[in-house]
């Protein structure tokens, strides 16, 4: 009878632990996901530009910096202007998103263009034309994607009204 109680408790126990570590273990996957985010996104596109322009180790060694610097040029610039709901913005309101999408884009262009000469010291025009062709395809499919997550997060929200 006192083994049959002591096997119980420890039966007990020991499911008890396994909930805890898998509570634990989704909690951090959690963590994980989110900072796999934009730093990683970087990472995996300058590792598909360098094999898609068929770059050497020295080549590497210079692309991966500057390329970096780059994109964190661009990502600050693109990240100036949030969105606002277009339906509830007065006339002045956007000819004020306009104007500062004119200053956005001025600015994206002077920082493409200072990069280009950087670029330009360890890479053919060439290549950094494929660069550019690369970068438009992996942000064209980017933005598909998310217009995919989008569309399935609004058909779940209205499902689920219902």
């Amino acid at each position: 009878m006192k083994t049959k109680k002591f096997f119980m408790v420890l039966v007990a126990l020991f499911m008890g632990s396994q909930m805890a570590i898998f509570a634990q273990g989704k909690k951090e996957g959690k963590m994980d996901r989110k900072q796999f985010g934009q730093e990683q996104m970087q990472k995996m596109q300058c590792n598909q530009l360098i094999n898609a322009l068929a770059l050497d180790d020295a080549e590497t060694a210079k692309f991966k910096p500057v390329y970096t610097k780059y994109m964190e040029e661009m990502r600050a610039v693109r990240d100036m202007n949030p969105r606002a709901p277009r339906s509830t913005l007065t006339d002045a309101e956007v000819e004020q998103v306009i104007k500062a999408r004119f200053a956005q884009s001025r600015k994206m262009l002077d920082i493409r263009e200072k990069y280009y000469n950087e670029f330009r010291k360890f890479l053919s025009p060439k290549q950094i034309q494929k660069m550019y062709n690369m970068e438009k395809r992996i942000g064209d499919k980017m933005r598909k994607e998310m217009g995919k997550r989008q569309g399935m997060k609004k058909n779940n929200n209205s499902n689920s009204r219902r």
